[in-house]
């Protein structure tokens, strides 16, 4: 099988999407994960334009890299300075990388109205600029920025500007969607006339503004480009960039190349997750291959045959690339989902049982009045176990009161008392907190603990609150989604009311109710409840 070479671009062009910021530290641990996968070049950054990239590129030095190359990005040297004292070509040789990327002006538009200089001397700042570097013992990778835009106006002189790299010494030419407007039908037309005018290796970096940069990135491979640019989960500046995650599977599962060392493919959907929770962003669930709704199956019809056979509604093996089959239950749901459900979360219950039938029609009911179990596993199983008589109550609440108290020019303070029955005995309990939820959970904890001492272990880690009807205004029903964690796992809970204590109170029961439902034994729950 033909080999694709990798290069990620994650920390420089990645880095100019909205949003997208990482520190040195960051960028760092990107580098070692990248490496782990098997990425074939990583771009570091543009040394010398921001602290920062010069931070890291200082400490990228003591790095020890087991397959990776690490590259240092810039531009051609600027037209009014000689090669050895332009500041961007020495930073891009004291940056001290084996590898240097450099993008020069493949389309007369920027040669004339932004450089402002003539046809020849832009061939002439390529070349000096490659041969420069190359004669560093640099590895020179060229990006021919905004060659598709520049072959379509004038491809003679795009081409030239290939051959003016390629004199100079460069291994490797990028031709770059710049704009990310091309189509695939340009892509491979331009793609196949350069594989054969240019005798070296070609390579193909795509802009996603037409939400076609892994199309167009595809459409290069099967031209002949052997070396694909590209940022894990297709971050970068405006639609951002060709998205890795989704190239790398398909070149390797559906095109027959290799690109990911062996056994790494199966850490995909690990890598992207940890690259995202480095940058702080959410990963979008409905990213192709990695992203949590992938391979998430809802309709009852779609249920019941890939429990059959998995091909019937999945294109590939979601554990060829570390990613798993989820089953959704809501009101679109049949028995199906529930039976699957169910033995994912250890709950025994047959397809075709009564059980299974009274779960369907409560689900369907309460998510006519709101409720959304798609991302509640906690409150589900609680719902499963009470409609299959595996429920017991770990404790009754005997009522609440909330106080908010607040002064002209003092931050408001908010306090909850509340009574609640844990067997035969009754707890009074009143705590403070950050706001009535705050002050509430802590409460409910504080009266708790006494009997079951294990709620100290876990935490509330995300609170989401959701109007279900808009046009009610401040009266509206709201819906509170409540994610809490213990040290080894996390779950989600849900609760609805038109009054937004009573649907947080709701879901930090079913929070609560949820972590003793799986760790307390009912020896031990008659032990405490007997206890003092």
């Amino acid at each position: 099988m033909n080999h694709i070479a990798l290069y990620d671009t994650t920390l420089r062009d990645g880095t100019q999407g909205e949003d997208v910021s990482f520190s040195v530290d960051d960028k760092l641990h990107v580098v070692r994960a990248l490496d782990e996968f098997g990425i074939d070049y990583i771009e570091g950054g543009w040394p010398g334009s921001n602290p920062r990239d010069v931070e890291f590129f200082r400490r990228a030095r003591l790095l020890t890299l087991r397959h990776a190359r690490l590259a240092a990005f810039g531009s051609t040297r600027r037209a009014k300075n000689r090669i050895e004292d332009d500041p961007n070509i020495r930073a891009l040789l004291e940056a001290e990388t084996p590898v240097v990327t450099i993008f020069g002006k493949s389309w007369l538009l920027h040669v004339r109205a932004a450089l402002q200089i003539g046809d020849e001397e832009n061939l002439e700042i390529i070349e000096d600029s490659v041969a420069h570097l190359a004669a560093h013992g640099r590895e020179v990778i060229y990006d021919a920025e905004h060659f598709f835009d520049g072959y379509k106006d004038a491809p003679d002189y795009a081409l030239r500007t290939l051959r003016a790299a390629v004199r100079g010494g460069a291994r490797t030419i990028v031709l770059c969607d710049t704009n990310g407007g091309s189509l695939p039908e340009d892509i491979t037309r331009i793609v196949e006339t350069v594989v054969n005018t240019v005798s070296i290796s070609i390579g193909i970096h795509t802009h996603n503004d037409g939400d076609l940069a892994v199309a167009n990135t595809l459409a290069a491979v099967r031209c002949g480009a052997v070396h694909v640019q590209g940022t894990v989960n297709g971050y970068g500046e405006r639609c951002g960039n060709a998205n890795l995650c989704s190239i790398i599977p398909t070149l390797q599962l559906k095109m027959g190349y290799t690109c990911a060392k062996a056994g790494s493919l199966a850490r995909l959907t690990e890598m992207s997750r940890y690259i995202a929770d480095l940058a702080n962003l959410a990963l979008p669930k409905h990213l192709a291959y990695v992203g949590q709704s992938a391979f998430a199956h809802k309709g009852g019809v779609h249920v019941s045959a890939v429990m059959k056979d998995r091909t019937t509604y999945e294109h590939i093996d979601p554990s060829l690339i570390g990613n798993r089959r989820r089953v959704l239950v809501s009101d679109l749901s049949g028995k199906s989902n529930v039976a699957y459900k169910a033995q994912e979360l250890g709950i025994t219950l047959g397809e075709g049982s009564e059980a299974a039938q009274r779960i369907v029609e409560e689900i369907k009911l309460r998510e006519h009045n709101g409720y959304h179990y798609e991302d509640a596993d906690g409150s589900l199983e609680i719902l499963m176990r009470q409609k299959i008589n595996t429920w017991r109550e770990f404790f009754e609440l005997g009522g609440f009161k909330v106080i908010i108290h607040k002064d002209t020019d003092a931050e408001p303070v908010s306090e909850a008392l509340i009574k609640v029955r844990v067997g035969n005995q009754v707890e009074h309990t009143a705590a403070e907190g950050n706001g009535p939820v705050n002050a509430l959970d802590n409460a409910l904890r504080k009266a708790l603990e006494k009997f079951y001492p294990e709620l100290k272990r876990i935490v509330l880690s995300d609170y989401k609150v959701r109007v279900l009807d808009g046009l009610d205004g401040t009266a509206a029903k709201v819906r509170v989604l409540i994610t809490t964690k213990d040290e080894k796992t996390s779950w989600n809970t849900v609760g609805v009311s038109p009054n937004i204590i009573e649907a947080s109170w709701k879901a930090l029961v079913d929070s609560i109710t949820c972590y003793l439902m799986n760790q307390v034994s009912p020896v031990e729950e008659t032990r405490e409840h007997t206890a003092g």
